[in-house]
């Protein structure tokens, strides 16, 4: 898991930096930061996952996309890479490919992210411990899937309308 004293930026609404703080800090007042949202994809499916109950934020929940909050001075694609290293276990090599951004705010996060995908079938490992199982999840039944299960907020809103498959999701703005 993160640690909470993990030093983390906070941007104005345009991704640019304002300030660096903990990550204790930045959760406690829910402040702006950049994240990154990558979609494992493979045959027409993509690989779901829980979260881990120990997760600081949206515990237990259920995600389309591995990601993670973007270290100090790290890029957007690096932390792409970084955060498929540490969740899933795999290499993006040159196969990462960026899908789309925005801005997503509730009472518990406000970021600015980016969403990327890679295909890949794996064979993966979690071992950082933030995912507790996983799906294999056909494109076109995405909806279906993600109506019966308490879902990650965020990328609802900014990694689902870029999806196949159809489906409402709600719209990211910025």
């Amino acid at each position: 898991m993160v640690a909470a004293d993990e030093q983390v930026e906070v941007v104005d609404e345009d991704g640019r930096v304002l300030d660096v703080v903990t990550r204790a800090e930045l959760r406690a007042r829910n402040l702006r930061h950049r994240a990154v949202f990558v979609v494992v994809r493979a045959n027409g499916r993509v690989l779901a996952h829980r979260r881990a109950d120990l997760k600081d934020v949206w515990p237990g929940r259920w995600d389309l996309a591995f990601g993670g909050v973007v270290g100090v001075g790290e890029g957007w694609g690096a932390a792409a890479r970084r955060e498929l290293a540490e969740e899933v276990g795999i290499s993006a090599g040159g196969g990462l490919r960026r899908l789309g951004g925005g801005r997503y705010e509730d009472e518990d996060v406000r970021l600015v992210g980016e969403v990327f995908e890679v295909e890949s079938e794996g064979p993966f490992t979690f071992t950082d411990g933030e995912v507790v199982a996983v799906e294999w999840v056909r494109e076109d039944r995405l909806d279906s899937w993600t109506a019966g299960r308490a879902m990650v907020p965020d990328t609802l809103a900014l990694v689902r309308p870029l999806l196949g498959g159809g489906g409402p999701g709600l719209r990211p703005h910025g």
